[in-house]
Parts: structure tokens; C-alpha cells; sequence
């Protein structure tokens, strides 16, 4: 009991470590944070001297997380998450109403699921009542005052002044190893439902270049594309975060394809108190990481 009572957790030092989790190293987390990369080595270092063990591998071109620094990421988002939310708690109104949220199928296993509970347990009296839909029709929704709140993917060029912006990323051309294409004849595109802006975009856009696509898959998940691609049934437009490394990406002669931004949209005529608490405490958890972790 002596030992397990010298060693502490120190919350800074959690969130230190998950930032170099979310943002991919030392380098990019201490931008987020506010802090010098000596500094965030310092917490890391002390809190490995603590544990008695080695968090980060600090091997070029290797995984960033030693076995021991894996399972304490697990551990850290549950405490941070708790840690935020008793200090929250302290502070907290007798809020109440109701809120129409619109979440795509990749966000509801994410951070925002996390804050979504926290707020609920924080404001009992707020009802919330959640859509899973595409983000097109999302956006629909949201014109149509049918949502309060939407949580979607857009194109990074069509991100507006009030949307909070929750990540970004790359969208990709991608195919199996195995599958060899002939740009002569159509192009096997496996391809999201036709509520999907990104097969709207590669059966307008993506064309430009004289590449006929010709749709041979549709599903509506981003699993079943995976499997798809996988399978070697033709090629795809997915996310970073779905890449794989039986995948390999596709340039020339097909164009390269918009970046993408989850955010945070409010419907234009919304004026509720509690739609307003629960971005301000979506803001202030992007402003603490820096971006949220998305299902992937």
C-alpha cells in the first residue's frame, strides 16, 4: 500500500499524454497545449519515474506508446473526463429544455459521445433527443429547423465562421494492392449511399479528368466500403482514419480530392439556453485537446 501511495497520476500529465495521442507527437501536442516541448517531456518524464515504467518508445519511425503507455491512455481519458466533469459540476445551473442533435455514424463511439453523457448527467433536466443520419442530411435537417444541433462532415472549404471545428483530415483515392486498374475502361467505384457527398463529389467532379467511374458497390457504412476495398473490389474515396495497410492510395489520373473538417453546426434560428451550454462545453473540450478523437 506504501508503494501504490508514493506513485501519482498527475492530470497534466494525463492530458500531456493524450495530447501526443491525438495529435500524433511531442512536437504538434505542445502547440495545442500552450507549452514548450521541453516542458511536455518534463511531465511525461516524471510521470514515467513515478509509474516506474516507459510511456513513449522515442524510436523513429515506431509506435509512439510503449505496451505500458497504451493502457494508461485508456485510464487517462476516463480520468481527465471525470476530473472535468466534478469540476463542472461545481458550477453548475438548474438547466433545462430540450435539444434535437444530429450525430453521423462515426461520432457516436468518440469523445462527443463522452461529453454528450457528461452533460446529461451534469443537466438531468435537459432533454436530448438524437439523430444518427448521413451528413447531407444533416445539413437538410438543420435548413429545415428540424435539428438544433448538428454534428457532421463537411468539406474543409465549406466550413462557415460559426462552425467549431472539430478535426480534420484527408480524404483519399484508394484501392486493394492486389487489384490492378485499366484507365481505359470504367473505373469500379464502391461507393456510399447516394446521401453521401463524397460520391456526389467523384460522380461530378471526380470525372474532370476524362476517369469514368462506374458504381458496382453502394452501402451505407464506412465498414462495408473497408471490407470492399479489401476485398478487392474496386476503389473508394475514404478518410485517413479508415485507411488500412492492405490499402494503397491512387493519383494521377485521378483528381485529388477536397480535405475534409468535422464540426459543429447550429441551426440558424436556434435560441436555447441549453443547445448554448452544450457548445460552450464542446468548445472548451476542443480547446483543452486541441481536436476531439473520432471512431475510426
Amino acid at each position: 500500500m506504501t508503494e501504490i501511495n508514493a506513485k501519482r497520476l498527475e492530470i497534466e500529465a494525463l492530458r500531456a499524454l493524450r495530447a501526443i495521442k491525438l495529435h500524433g507527437g511531442v512536437t504538434r501536442a505542445a502547440q495545442v497545449l500552450g507549452l514548450s516541448q521541453s516542458a511536455i517531456s518534463h511531465k511525461i518524464k516524471r510521470l514515467e519515474n513515478s509509474l516506474g515504467c516507459t510511456l513513449l518508445t522515442r524510436t523513429p519511425g515506431g509506435s509512439l506508446f510503449t505496451t505500458e503507455g497504451e493502457s494508461l491512455l485508456d485510464y487517462a481519458a476516463r480520468i481527465l473526463g471525470l476530473h472535468d466533469e466534478a469540476l463542472l459540476s461545481l458550477t453548475r445551473s438548474e438547466l433545462a429544455g430540450r435539444i434535437m442533435l444530429g450525430f453521423t455514424e462515426d461520432t457516436t463511439c468518440s469523445d462527443l459521445s463522452h461529453i454528450l453523457g457528461r452533460f446529461k448527467r451534469l443537466h438531468p433536466q435537459v432533454g436530448v433527443r438524437t439523430k444518427v443520419r448521413m451528413s447531407l442530411v444533416l445539413r437538410a435537417m438543420l435548413e429545415r429547423q428540424e435539428l438544433d444541433l448538428g454534428i457532421l462532415q463537411i468539406f474543409a472549404h465549406e466550413v462557415r465562421p460559426t462552425d467549431i471545428v472539430l478535426m480534420r483530415e484527408k480524404l483519399h483515392w484508394v484501392k486493394s494492392r492486389e487489384l490492378a486498374l485499366r484507365y481505359d475502361l470504367p473505373i469500379p467505384f464502391l461507393s456510399f449511399d447516394d446521401h453521401c457527398f463524397y460520391r456526389h463529389w467523384a460522380l461530378d467532379v471526380g470525372q474532370d479528368n476524362h476517369v469514368a467511374l462506374e458504381t458496382v458497390f453502394e452501402c451505407s457504412s464506412a465498414a462495408g466500403i473497408v471490407a470492399a476495398v479489401k476485398a478487392g473490389l474496386g476503389v473508394a474515396l475514404l478518410s485517413d482514419r479508415h485507411l488500412r495497410p492492405e490499402m494503397e492510395m491512387i493519383g494521377s489520373p485521378l483528381p485529388q480530392p477536397p480535405s475534409l473538417a468535422y464540426v459543429v453546426r447550429r441551426a440558424k434560428k436556434t435560441r436555447n439556453e441549453a443547445v448554448t451550454t452544450l457548445i460552450t462545453e464542446i468548445k472548451n473540450e476542443v480547446s483543452r485537446n486541441g481536436r476531439l478523437a473520432l471512431a475510426g
